[in-house]
């Protein structure tokens, strides 16, 4: 057999320390699982109502010369139980308090970073071409007739519970319960109204202002539903160097303009 050339020799000799050294080192660790803090850029959980003004915001921000957060968008509740699972993220905004006081219960945000940034309110949607009718005093299964009611569970999800407050204090949610589409969050909501699937649908009132395919038939009295009011806060996992700044923006006078242009009221 040949003699193996000096040079090759060499070659196979360097790749056999690069594999043992390899080895060595063990499995590789993201570097949001070591613990450190790095220059990548927020990853932010965002109740799903908030998907075009976040983004806005995420576009501003990155317009000042930062790494565009990256936003992942779910129902709260979904993101509060992905939260207990330890998924790596940095900032968490709810849609409600009482996910918000999940969390911080389980010590996984920093109390000192929570602070409530925006409000809303809660509206009954129709698809636009509907002739549906109906004030918050009238009788709410006699307009919808055969048609089905599309909100978010009511279980679980803000807006799906806000909606059930309401329709509980005007006296209407024992009519309609029977005929309610639970969908897994606003949005999926506002989807089922869009394409016809329901008569009508319980949405945030910023829900309705991103749609062009439905239209306002009434929006809810304030005094019905517990106040609609969206709290922030860094999670204690976090490890973005630009987490606390673009928390900072976000409650900022000129993040707040962002935030009021869809459709957001002061918490």
């Amino acid at each position: 057999m040949a003699a193996i050339s000096d040079a090759r020799a060499v070659a196979i000799l360097c790749l056999a320390l690069a594999l043992s050294l390899l080895a060595a080192c063990g499995p590789a660790t993201s570097d949001r699982e070591s613990g450190s803090a790095v220059n990548a850029p927020p990853l932010v959980l965002a109740a799903s109502s908030l998907q075009e003004s976040l983004e806005a915001a995420a576009d501003a921000w990155a317009a000042k010369e930062h790494e565009r957060p990256t936003l992942s968008f779910a129902a709260t509740s979904a993101l509060a139980r992905q939260i207990d699972e330890r998924a790596p993220a940095d900032l968490f905004l709810s849609a409600d308090q009482q996910w918000m006081d999940h969390v911080e219960a389980r010590g996984l945000i920093d109390p000192k970073s929570r602070a409530n940034f925006v409000g809303n309110s809660i509206v009954l949607v129709a698809p636009r071409n509907s002739n549906l009718s109906w004030s918050p005093g009238g009788d709410l299964s006699l307009a919808l007739g055969d048609g089905k009611l599309a909100m978010a569970d009511p279980d679980a999800v803000p807006a799906g519970k806000y909606g059930k407050a309401a329709l509980e204090s005007l006296g209407q949610w024992n009519a309609v319960s029977p005929d309610i589409v639970r969908a897994e969050n606003v949005r999926a909501a506002l989807a089922f109204v869009e394409r016809g699937a329901a008569a009508a649908g319980v949405v945030y009132g910023t829900d309705a202002a991103a749609s062009d395919k439905v239209r306002v038939v009434a929006t809810f009295p304030a005094s019905s539903h517990p106040p609609i009011v969206y709290p922030l806060a860094q999670l204690n996992s976090s490890r973005s160097k630009d987490a606390a700044a673009f928390r900072g923006f976000l409650l900022s006078p000129e993040g707040q303009a962002i935030f009021r242009r869809y459709g957001f009221t002061a918490p």
